[in-house]
């Protein structure tokens, strides 16, 4: 009877504790979504926390990652020795460890750097772990991100009512994030950030939630019996598309619209008629066509080109990427090890020598050398096959032609050193990407503890 007692004991204690887990990896899923105005608003008030405030998820996911020890302790290393991913993960971790000890930019620089570098791929593995031994939680992380998703569409309606510099009331300036930004100077193009950190992340965001939109739409709504609910979809592709134009983010519709395109050919593949490819050809070029006639319009030089002269400065956007990408890949072959990390981005703001790299792939490089950029790449391709392997999923679908999207936005922004897009897209894609090891993991052990 003792025994019967304790054993009882024992897995009401590890369910207390899967349920404290996962709710860490939710509240980190709910708040990002809203991370850069409450640390705005909060670090205004006591600046002397700052940079702590800015720290909340990564301190959280420290939390969680010792309890899932405490939790699993020895099976851990006995279910991911083998994982490809959780060990890629891990050399990539101690990588940067190692790299960020001689503090290059400073100590302060180097501290944020693995927390800009890190925080996603920790999220990941978190995600990966937990969900592979409770897979009955992955809900709650997808339930929360969509409800994440109208939080962050719902007030970008409420932006074009408000006031255009409505979130300096929150402590928005230009020392912290700027309540807002307009087009090559433009005051009739005024780009919105929503409740992310720019216009360029909310482009990059919305990438995510149109394409996993496009993908219920082609693959999943003809099931649908209740039609009522399509206006749920509806709100998040229709928002999500105006996001994605207010952005005014040229590589965020360009990535859009190819990952939509992904997801229609995964979904109609050669059933697609003579005809229908004979349209899409034609469509495309009537759009070519389009651009060429309007090429002399104010709307053109300002929205597609970025350099109108009647409002622009003399330096547009695309002569500052293109000296960023040709000086950082200057930099990233002078040094195949690497500069170290907090060398360059936001983390690097925090040393004495800030250097920002437009390109995500170049700043790895310029971060953790070589070796980084290769683990960083084999890493994302193993998700990616990982989300292809679940691709009768329709959300499945979704999360992998976003990917291929975000990683072409990557070639000319940094896209995952915002924290809200990349903790949204590599935390579901750890959900997905644990379905593929169910009976490797959990098999007859999960039944007996469930």
């Amino acid at each position: 009877m003792k025994r019967v007692i304790l054993r009882l004991a024992t897995l009401r204690y590890k369910s207390i504790l899967d349920r404290i887990i996962i709710g860490l990896l939710v509240a980190i899923m709910a708040l990002i979504v809203v991370h850069a105005p409450l640390s705005v608003f909060i670090g205004s008030k006591v600046p002397a926390f700052a940079l702590g405030i800015k720290a909340w998820k990564e301190i959280i996911m420290v939390i969680a990652a010792l309890l899932v020890v405490l939790r699993y302790g020895q099976r851990l290393v006995r279910d991911f020795r083998r994982d490809p991913l959780v060990i890629l993960c891990g050399l990539y971790v101690v990588l940067h460890i190692v790299l960020a000890l001689p503090a290059a930019n400073g100590g302060l620089a180097a501290i944020a750097g693995l927390m800009v570098d890190l925080r996603y791929i920790a999220y990941f593995v978190l995600a990966y772990v937990v969900t592979r031994y409770n897979p009955r939680y992955r809900a709650w992380l997808w339930h929360t991100a969509a409800i994440g998703a109208a939080v962050v569409l719902g007030f970008l309606l409420a932006q074009f009512v408000l006031p255009v510099d409505f979130l300096k009331h929150l402590g928005y300036n230009e020392a912290t994030i700027a309540p807002y930004m307009l087009v090559d100077m433009n005051p009739a193009f005024v780009r919105y950030n929503s409740t992310l950190r720019g216009p360029n992340p909310l482009g990059a965001y919305a990438i995510i939630v149109v394409s996993i939109a496009a993908a219920w739409w082609l693959i999943r709504a003809k099931k649908l019996r209740d039609k009522r609910w399509l206006a749920l979809p509806a709100f998040y592709s229709v928002v999500g598309l105006v996001a994605v134009w207010v952005s005014y983010s040229r590589s965020a519709l360009m990535a859009v619209a190819g990952s939509i395109g992904l997801v229609a050919a995964l979904r109609f593949g050669r059933r697609v008629s003579r005809r229908v490819w004979l349209a899409s050809i034609g469509i495309m070029l009537m759009c070519t066509a389009g651009l060429y006639l309007i090429r002399n319009t104010e709307f053109f030089h300002t929205v597609i080109i970025h350099d109108n002269p009647a409002t622009g400065t003399h330096t547009t956007s695309n002569d500052d990427h293109a000296k960023s990408l040709s000086a950082g890949i200057a930099r990233m072959a002078q040094q195949p090890l690497g500069a170290g990390v907090g060398t360059t981005g936001s983390a690097a703001m925090y040393g004495s020598m800030p250097h920002i790299i437009e390109n995500q792939y170049v700043m790895v490089a310029h971060e953790v050398g070589w070796l980084g950029l290769v683990l960083f790449m084999v890493i994302h391709v193993l998700v990616l096959h990982g989300l292809w392997r679940q691709r009768r999923q329709w959300y499945a679908v979704g999360l992998w032609a976003s990917g291929i999207g975000l990683a072409f936005v990557g070639i000319v922004l940094p896209v995952w050193a915002d924290d809200t897009v990349s903790i949204v897209w590599w935390g579901l894609a750890a959900v997905v990407c644990s379905k593929n090891y169910k009976g490797e993991i959990y098999g007859t052990s999960h039944k007996k503890t469930t």
